[in-house]
């Protein structure tokens, strides 16, 4: 699912950052470009990365539907 629209980031994309080592919105805006445009997808982007950072965190496996 799309998260940026502007960029084109999914919420793949934000899962796959998560993993490389990315735990701020900061370095998340830094690596995807989300939400440096228009910032609608902010808090869902920011959520995306919270939950995804939890996850790796944890050490489970990312479970998509």
């Amino acid at each position: 699912m799309y998260i940026c629209m502007c960029n084109a980031v999914t919420d793949h994309d934000i899962r796959r950052a998560a993993a490389d080592g990315v735990h701020t919105f900061a370095e998340l805006q830094a690596r995807t470009g989300c939400s440096d445009c228009c910032g609608c997808c902010e808090q869902e982007a920011r959520a995306t990365l919270d939950k995804a950072v939890e996850q790796v965190l944890l050490q489970l496996p990312v479970v998509t539907a």
